[in-house]
């Protein structure tokens, strides 16, 4: 089981992007937002805080290039939640508890609970607007730290319409839903070009949106409120290639798609082939970070429809939990994969990050390491 290797992006050895917040941040956090840790003075202020994202984003920073990863983040360490920060910068947006009845939310679950819901959802309430870079500030400081590749996640515009649906878009602002996604893609390809001119020439875009239409639940949700999934799925793709025919010439673009991930617990199940051929050979994005560390996920078949000059980083490797996998078993499971996708177009890392939102996954820092250990030392003996 032998490929060339390349230089990538992706790489062979690769990660999501979020990473465990050290205890140091988390307090300091609380206490800049006024919670249960706070200072004689009072809550911290923002100065003293962005000192305190610095200091351990260059820690997090080490820590990628010590375990030999060639794609650094910043370990989304000035966010409180993967995708909530860029889309609640948008002038035109709000969070509020959802409505059960047109939600195609699904409970977070592990093996020994279920969530209960509801939660919250973001919604549209006014015209969309970009006034500025969001996550632009925070890539030009990453981009200080590392001579190796620095890489910005970017939340997929379809959390601005999954969760909620036309419910959760104001009519009266947006009466043709034409109009909304304009405005969304709009955004988009100017954050994109925005981080490119500072310098980023790697962008992943997070959708999990995808994965949960894969579950019999997740379609019967959409259904409910009157959506068809398919459509739905057509819309997504529609929209994402737009953005990615926006993007500057330079620019390597990957999207994740995962199940949920919420401090180790996850949302769906059901293989990838419900949405696998719409995905791999209509969407034009070429790299595809995909959930594989469970059964949940189903099998590696879908990947026969991912054509030439694509590439699927398979994500073997949980960031749920803080067993560490066999070397072995992830070596076997490549080989099970590349009877579908030739080896040469695989890579490898963890099926999500460590701490999709800030309060992390029940792992430690020393698990989270010891993890992307495994994915670099398993693709070097894969790849070479």
């Amino acid at each position: 089981m032998e490929a060339e290797a390349h230089d990538g992006p992706p790489f062979r050895a690769e990660h999501v992007g979020s990473l465990l917040r050290p205890e140091v941040l988390l307090k300091a956090r609380a206490a800049a937002e006024g919670d249960q840790y706070r200072h004689a003075e009072g809550p911290l202020a923002y100065t003293q805080l962005k000192s305190i994202e610095d200091a351990a984003i260059r820690d997090v920073v080490d820590l990628q290039e010590e375990v030999g990863l060639q794609s650094i983040t910043d370990g989304e360490f000035r966010r409180r939640s993967w995708f909530q920060d860029f889309v609640l910068s948008l002038t035109g947006t709000d969070i509020t508890f959802f409505d059960s009845a047109v939600s195609a939310a699904l409970p977070f679950q592990d093996d020994s609970a279920v969530d209960t819901l509801p939660g919250h959802i973001v919604r549209v309430k006014q015209r969309l607007r970009r006034d500025k870079g969001i996550f632009t500030q925070h890539f030009a400081f990453l981009k200080t730290l590392t001579r190796r590749t620095p890489k910005i996640s970017l939340p997929s515009p379809s959390m601005l319409h999954f969760w909620g649906g036309r419910a959760a878009i104001d009519e009266r602002v947006y009466p043709d839903l034409d109009e909304f996604w304009n405005d969304a893609v709009k955004i988009w390809v100017a954050e994109i070009a925005d981080l490119h001119a500072l310098g980023c020439r790697y962008v992943q875009i997070d959708d999990v949106t995808l994965p949960l239409i894969c579950d019999p639940r997740g379609q019967e949700a959409l259904r409910k409120r009157g959506d068809d999934p398919q459509q739905v799925l057509a819309t997504y793709a529609g929209v994402l290639n737009r953005i990615a025919a926006g993007a500057p010439t330079g620019m390597t673009l990957g999207m994740h798609m995962c199940r949920g991930n919420n401090r180790g617990k996850w949302m769906g199940s059901g293989g990838y082939e419900y949405v696998s051929e719409v995905v791999f050979r209509t969407i034009d994005i070429p790299n595809f970070f995909m959930e594989y560390d469970t059964s949940r996920a189903g099998d590696f078949q879908p990947l026969r429809h991912v054509p030439a000059g694509k590439r699927v980083v398979l994500g073997l490797v949980s960031s749920k939990t803080p067993i560490l996998e066999s070397r072995d078993e992830l070596k076997r499971r490549i080989g099970a994969a590349s009877k579908h996708l030739p080896l040469e177009q695989l890579c490898l890392s963890p099926q999500c990050g460590f701490a999709s939102n800030f309060m992390g996954n029940p792992v430690t820092v020393d698990d989270e390491r010891r993890k992307l250990e495994l994915v670099v030392e398993t693709a070097r003996e894969v790849w070479g």
